[in-house]
């Protein structure tokens, strides 16, 4: 009778495709943490500034999970009058 050894490192395909697994959840939980924290650097810039942000406004930045559309959102933070004006498209 065979026994399998189930200790890290022996390279077998469960084992290999359980770091792939974990190495991919990384990566994903990564692309939110910067996805939200883009989100909040947006709120804060235009809050610094006085300009108003209403709830669907924070909403809105809040549930965006795309990064470079939050890039844009906060490169216009900086220069509109009014929070809505960062959904604007030029």
């Amino acid at each position: 009778m065979t026994v399998g050894s189930y200790f890290p490192g022996r390279g077998t395909l469960v084992e290999e495709k359980f770091l792939e697994g974990k190495a991919e959840g990384k990566v994903e939980g990564q692309a939110v943490g910067q996805a939200e924290e883009r989100a909040r650097l947006v709120v804060r810039v235009l809050e610094n500034r006085g300009v108003s942000v209403p709830p669907e406004v924070r909403e809105r930045v809040a549930g965006c999970a795309d990064l470079e559309t939050l890039g844009r959102w906060l490169d216009l933070s900086f220069t509109v009058s009014e929070a809505g004006g960062i959904f604007e498209e030029s």
